[in-house]
């Protein structure tokens, strides 16, 4: 890793980037994981990817480095995860949290095209989801219910 490559500099800016426009629609949904915390995550990775690869050698496996990124972001994610009146909240941010360090680690192993791919196909997820269970209110029963109401307030109707 060197601050004087454009490598680094793209690095930067596409962890960035790809993070933030990440970020922005789960702010715009008030989800935990906004657009700071993806662009963390997202550059995070990417930083410790970089360092791994930077400095492997005969005896250092790079993919070590990879594992312990997916372990950590896996304890990350489950901190978003609550459960609520019966419900529980957060795997989709959980998810998306996941998805944003392979990201970040796809940039840190100079996938950059294939990085940019995922982010755009993750917001076409995000977004188009959305769309089709606004359409389909039968998607929004149970767990996907946005109006408040929680499965017992439910059950108590029925």
């Amino acid at each position: 890793m060197d601050i004087t490559t454009i490598e680094f500099w793209i690095k930067i800016v596409l962890s960035i980037l790809c993070g933030g426009i990440i970020g922005l629609e789960r702010q715009l949904k008030g989800k935990p994981s906004g657009i700071r915390t993806s662009i963390f995550i997202c550059l995070g990775t990417n930083i410790f990817i970089s360092l791994g690869a930077a400095n492997s050698g005969a005896n250092v496996d790079v993919t070590r480095v990879l594992g312990q990124v997916v372990t950590g972001i896996g304890f990350l994610g489950a901190g978003v995860i609550i459960a609520r009146e019966g419900l529980v909240v957060g795997i989709t941010s959980a998810s998306v949290i996941w998805v944003l360090a392979g990201i970040g680690s796809m940039i840190g192993f100079n996938h950059f095209l294939e990085a940019i791919v995922i982010a755009v196909i993750t917001l076409l997820f995000l977004f188009g989801i959305g769309v089709i269970e606004n359409r389909f209110s039968s998607l929004r029963a149970g767990a996907h219910s946005r109006n408040g109401d929680s499965i017992k307030n439910r059950e108590e109707n029925i």
